[in-house]
């Protein structure tokens, strides 16, 4: 294997770094593919919309919650599109908080995007090793602990290898994945309302303006344990800025490209969650709280044609687990150029131009993490998508508050950009840090947990917070201590006047 080093030099605070990475590699549509697969729609209805139902207080409610979830999330894609015209650097959160509020702040922020995508490859793992299985038939192979195990590991690595290989590969890969994805979603949504309309299907009921009405949702605390739960079901689509080095025109598409991929989402959840619901009801929904699609495939689709669906949420996973590799590595890729990581994870392979050290750091990394998780329990398994959406809110919320107080001296210079450069983002921000303290609230409490026990005296969720982000702060003051780079130097910035010039 070749590569060579990118090392940490004194930092032009005007443009990105540069890291060697293959710029121009992708275009609008790519970029969007990208954005929308990361959030593996059909894995994530799969894995989460029960459990959204299953919330007391949500019931029928489901559909009005995915569009309330909707706001928050493109507050903050606005916040990723004004910082990428900033500085399209493929560190995104990291980099721009540490511009905006220094170091240790961009450190530790940049931390919770790594800590939240190496939580998530175990979900998604199990979910890709159990499908492969369910695939073919193998339902004894797909509740094995064992093979669901080594499935999923091979997934992973799987992944891991295209992203090491290439960001033209693994955009391909995205498009044949997404495609296949879309179509069966559409499909499986259009014969699921055509049979409730049309037959007397067991406990279907009509689509109602209820469903829509936010009002019928009895109490924060009800609002605020479904959004968690559907802000990670949106969760990925900054993947589309965290490849903007190798985009054309970086300092644009990307962030357009975030924008879009949000909006698109928000129509694939609420038409998909209205059939799934109108189907059978909202208590078959609660009652399959980790794999609803996989409950329903059969008695919307048939025997045969259910396989459709296994394999939609099977290409979604699969998706997914190479664009959490992704934005990750790249993430660990700019820490490490900006001086805030060892230099090694600053390696470029020579020819295919993707980061080295850092991709296979984050596959070996969640190939462990996976493996443990999976030998314990199922219930191990649910509680990190909880812990997950913890890192999520906190690294968003984290961004968006970064977009308003970086451009803070051009809010005043124009209404547009008070209210999308500074107001709605900040808004974004404020409603991620309120899911976030509610639910770390609502699931401190081990009974609220999946596993129902207590780790560190707390739920799950919270000691994987809590260890994972503690972890961080460990690596960065030993990187501190070994190497003492200009980075931990950097003071805070504003933004130049002219980057919202028209």
């Amino acid at each position: 294997m070749t590569t060579h080093e990118v090392r940490g030099a004194p930092v032009n605070r005007s443009k990105a770094v540069e890291k060697g990475l293959l710029s121009g590699a992708l275009g609008f549509v790519s970029s969007v593919v990208i954005g929308v697969a990361s959030t593996a729609p059909a894995y994530s209805l799969a894995a989460t919309l029960g459990a959204i139902t299953a919330v007391v207080g949500i019931g029928v409610h489901a559909p009005i919650l995915m569009v309330i979830a909707f706001v928050p999330m493109l507050c903050i894609a606005l916040g990723y599109k004004y910082l990428n015209q900033a500085e399209p650097d493929c560190g995104t959160t990291f980099t721009w908080c540490a511009r905006a509020f220094g170091p240790i702040t961009g450190w530790l922020s940049g931390w919770g995007l790594i800590f939240a995508g190496v939580l998530v490859m175990a979900s998604l793992a199990q979910i890709a090793g159990s499908y492969t299985f369910l695939l073919f038939g193998a339902d004894h192979l797909a509740s094995s602990t064992l093979w669901v195990g080594v499935a999923g590991v091979i997934w992973i690595i799987a992944m891991g290898l295209i992203c090491y290989v290439g960001i033209k590969v693994s955009a391909k890969t995205q498009w044949i994945l997404l495609a296949a994805e879309i179509v069966i979603l559409v499909a499986f949504s259009i014969i699921a309302l055509w049979k409730v309309y049309t037959g007397h299907i067991h406990g279907s009921v009509r689509p109602s303006w209820e469903w829509m009405n936010p009002v019928g949702i009895p109490s924060f605390g009800a609002l605020s344990s479904g959004l968690l739960l559907a802000v990670f079901i949106y969760w990925g689509w900054d993947t589309a800025v965290a490849v903007n080095e190798e985009t054309s025109d970086a300092t644009r598409t990307p962030g357009r490209a975030a924008v879009i991929s949000t909006v698109l989402l928000l129509g694939i959840y609420v038409v998909v969650t209205i059939a799934a619901q109108a189907f059978h009801g909202v208590d078959f929904l609660s009652q399959h709280p980790n794999d609803v699609l996989g409950a329903l495939a059969t008695d919307v689709l048939g025997s045969f044609w259910g396989k459709l669906l296994v394999i939609a949420v099977l290409t979604s996973a699969a998706a997914s687990t190479l664009t959490t590799i992704l934005p990750t590595a790249r993430g660990g890729l700019a820490m490490a150029v900006h001086g805030a990581l060892p230099k090694s994870f600053g390696r470029v392979h020579q020819r295919y131009l993707t980061p080295t050290v850092s991709t296979v750091w984050m596959t070996v990394i969640s190939v462990g993490v996976f493996v443990l998780f999976n030998s314990v329990s199922s219930n191990v398994l649910a509680d990190s998508v909880t812990a997950t959406g913890f890192g999520i809110a906190f690294y968003y919320g984290m961004t968006g508050l970064a977009c308003t107080w970086f451009f803070r001296r051009e809010l005043t210079t124009s209404l547009r950009h008070f209210v999308y450069v500074g107001v709605l983002p900040l808004a974004g921000a404020l409603m991620m840090f309120a899911i976030l303290a509610d639910s770390l609230y609502q699931a401190w409490d081990p009974a609220n947990s999946a596993t129902g026990t207590s780790w560190l005296g707390v739920s799950p969720p919270v000691a994987m917070t809590i260890l994972g982000m503690a972890i961080g702060v460990v690596i960065m003051i030993g990187q501190r201590i070994a190497a003492p780079t200009p980075f931990f130097a950097w003071r805070t910035e504003t933004a130049d006047p002219r980057i919202l010039e028209p």
